[in-house]
């Protein structure tokens, strides 16, 4: 996808979504609604979802795309790392990344994005694979971090 074009889509489901948080509170249905609008706006997401921190475990919460890993072993991973390094990580080809859990053989790269809670403590992940390789970005990362922060945002 053109760059630009990627960046207006971006602006674009930001602004819908900005809309989508003051209608409801409810930090599940947020997640929901972020992971639905993502799934089915942006092409090449094949599988869009959170893992959540439970009791140190990393399990399957909100997601669109195949049937996931339900529980991530500690410390492998992609979803792990962007935890254990506290900041957005991009895989271009999980080919090349050491420990990548394929949880559908499909998947060639992906992009992780912590989600931290209001008190700023990361509590899961945002986790988009696509079934090309080098499918995500700067452009990714930065819009996909400032939409997670609507999750916690209070409606005016």
């Amino acid at each position: 996808m053109d760059l630009k074009k990627k960046e207006a889509r971006y602006k674009r489901i930001y602004t819908q979504l900005e809309k989508l948080m003051s209608t409801c509170q409810d930090e599940e249905a947020r997640k929901a609604s972020i992971i639905a609008v993502l799934h089915h706006k942006m092409d090449y997401f094949f599988w869009t979802g959170f893992y959540m921190l439970n009791r140190g475990e990393l399990i399957v919460s909100k997601y669109q795309g195949p049937v996931a890993c339900m529980l991530l072993k500690q410390d492998i991973g992609v979803c792990w790392a962007a935890i254990n390094a506290g900041k957005s990580i991009v895989v271009p080809d999980v080919h090349h990344f050491s420990g990548h859990i394929a949880c559908d053989s499909r998947s060639q790269s992906e992009i992780v994005i912590p989600l931290k809670s209001k008190i700023n403590e990361i509590i899961g992940v945002l986790d988009v694979d696509s079934k090309e390789l080098y499918s995500f970005d700067d452009i990714d990362r930065i819009y996909l971090e400032k939409i997670l922060n609507l999750i916690y945002i209070q409606s005016r």
